[in-house]
């Protein structure tokens, strides 16, 4: 399958990538000439359907929805863990603070009526009006304020830039900010449904997965499902980087093979983004989380990064542990010791002075000890990357260096102001 629909028209504000569908377009209908204004969005979507939570939860079962942040959680389960009543919230966490993820924010600057529609379904089906979005790109902020004001309906939808990081970004944290307090992590493993906002059950997911909620009622169930997988149909969005046919934003029907997003050929390949894991071609893969959580290579945030055979890939990996370790929140030891000794030490192992085995074993200290997942994703991201590397790494040991510069492919370090 090719492209079928051309990339976003117009000049992009800074962070927003180009978007494209490939295939027929559903979260991004109507993004070829720009943002989707209200009228618009009617126009190709209708005026959202409403359903209560036994009905919504059904529906939402019956094309097995999954959450698109990192846990790729069934929607219907975490709904149905939901009171019904005035006391619950409604959490759209669209602080997406991984530097190589741009689809929540571009669906936020592109489409941000299709985002509002599924929050407030959802919010309906609890018979809530507590919604509340935290946004950190401040493109995103502004398109998402402008379609609050376009709309009756989202009057007392609550729009908060959010601006702490990859770790305050987590969803327990952002819970925790929104309450009064840090922007870090429980101790504790309390999931939202229980103790959220206030302390009070929320219902919180990332952006794309509203904007599939308000696809599945406006379609149906029926008409949903005939695309993509059996075992996940539907569409999803991707970021795709370096060395790939189609950089950029894309939306996919799910099933493809991995191969058509990113090319069959062999090299250093990371699926999920900067919690994920390095593989070193796609081979029979496909885009399917179910199936690539069996693999053993989660989608998570959806970003597939496949590096230049002109860097050196083991600079890039570098780079990227030391600023997931600079992200820590500091608050366990795990982050606050581990993460900068496990960079120190991949930095030795590029300058010849360090082994293999002793990142592995820097690494293995991690995972399961803190206060969140940072520590075993960012443990994940280092250790899956010394087989893929493993050429690479032994003319490092030889010579210190592999003689390739170091590209930047994967950006890191970027921290975008709140709105």
């Amino acid at each position: 399958m090719t492209a079928t629909a051309e990339p976003t028209h117009g000049p992009l504000p800074a962070g927003i990538m180009p978007a494209t569908a490939w295939g027929t377009a559903r979260l991004l209908a109507g993004t070829t000439s720009g943002r989707v204004d209200l009228a618009r969005h009617r126009a190709l979507h209708g005026v959202p359907r409403r359903a209560d939570a036994h009905h919504l939860a059904a529906a939402l079962e019956a094309v097995g929805l999954l959450g698109r942040g990192g846990a790729a959680f069934p929607v219907a389960t975490k709904l149905r863990a939901m009171p019904v009543g005035r006391r619950g919230h409604v959490l759209v966490n669209g602080s997406e603070g991984e530097p190589a993820s741009h689809k929540d924010r571009t669906l936020m600057y592109l489409a941000p009526h299709l985002v509002l529609d599924g929050a407030l379904t959802v919010a309906h089906a609890l018979e809530t009006e507590r919604v509340t979005v935290v946004i950190e790109d401040p493109s995103a902020f502004s398109s998402m304020a402008a379609a609050v004001r376009e709309r009756t309906d989202a009057r007392r939808v609550r729009l908060v830039p959010h601006d702490h990081g990859y770790v305050g970004g987590e969803v327990r944290a952002v819970s925790r900010a929104l309450s009064g307090g840090p922007a870090v992590p429980p101790g504790r493993r309390v999931l939202p449904t229980e103790h959220g906002i206030g302390g009070q059950p929320t219902f919180a997911s990332n952006v794309e997965t509203f904007a599939h909620v308000a696809l599945v009622l406006a379609l149906g169930p029926e008409e949903y499902g005939t695309v993509g997988a059996s075992g996940e149909p539907g569409t999803t969005l991707l970021t795709l980087l370096g060395d790939v046919p189609h950089r950029g934003v894309v939306e996919v029907p799910t099933g493809l093979p991995l191969s058509a997003l990113v090319g069959p050929e062999p090299g250093p390949l990371l699926v999920g983004g900067y919690h994920g894991t390095w593989i070193d071609r796609p081979g029979e893969l496909t885009l399917d989380r179910p199936a690539l959580r069996a693999a053993g290579v989660p989608l998570n945030a959806g970003v597939l990064a496949r590096l230049p055979g002109g860097t050196c890939a083991l600079g890039e990996v570098a780079t990227v542990a030391g600023w997931l370790a600079s992200e820590s929140a500091g608050q366990c030891g795990p982050c606050f010791f581990g993460l900068p000794a496990l960079t120190d030490t991949l930095h030795r192992l590029a300058s010849g002075r360090a082994t293999t085995e002793e990142v592995r074993r820097r690494a293995g200290l991690l995972p399961g000890r803190g206060a969140c997942a940072h520590p075993d994703g960012a443990a994940r991201f280092v250790a899956t990357a010394l087989p893929v590397l493993e050429d690479e790494i032994a003319t490092h040991r030889t010579h210190g260096h592999c003689g390739r510069p170091l590209l930047g492919a994967l950006p890191a370090g970027i921290r975008r102001a709140a709105a």
